[in-house]
């Protein structure tokens, strides 16, 4: 048994509108809902044999936003299936307006971009290991071997 995890369980995020969030990510980043609590909480995989890898609950009226009270992801990330997946979505991204940034990480491609909420996303397609160039510092040296345009 190793120490790494298995892989990434779930992630939640407040949001200000279940509905504008939920629509975001079924309708740009494919995901589905596996169950729904209205007004409060919508769970979303992008694997439906998991119950969730996304939870979205609604803020309190009352409540302060999550920034001040320190309460702020940082980004997180999918990996795509496939370099047709991740150059689909990027497609998919500026056909809505949205704004990206690409990151080359040597051994996989990222694009960033963020939900309604502003909250920073990453899909990433990454090489298979055995493709994986690490004649620098570390793994992150080299540069992807593959454009989106």
């Amino acid at each position: 048994m190793g120490l790494a995890p298995k892989q990434l369980g779930h992630l939640v995020v407040k949001v200000r509108d279940l509905e504008r969030a939920e629509d975001f990510y079924t309708g740009i980043l494919g995901l589905t809902v596996t169950a729904k609590f209205d007004g409060h909480a919508v769970f979303m995989s992008a694997n439906t044999e998991l119950s969730h890898e996304l939870l979205v609950v609604s803020f309190d009226d009352d409540e302060p936003d999550a920034e001040a009270k320190g309460q702020r992801l940082v980004h997180m990330a999918w990996q795509m299936e496939s370099w047709d997946d991740l150059r689909a979505l990027h497609q998919r991204l500026k056909d809505n307006d949205i704004e990206i940034r690409i990151g080359d990480h040597g051994l996989s491609l990222g694009v960033y971009f963020c939900d309604p909420d502003e909250n920073e996303l990453e899909a990433y397609y990454e090489l298979p290991k055995a493709e994986w160039k690490t004649g620098g510092k570390h793994i992150f040296d080299s540069a992807f071997p593959h454009s989106l345009e």
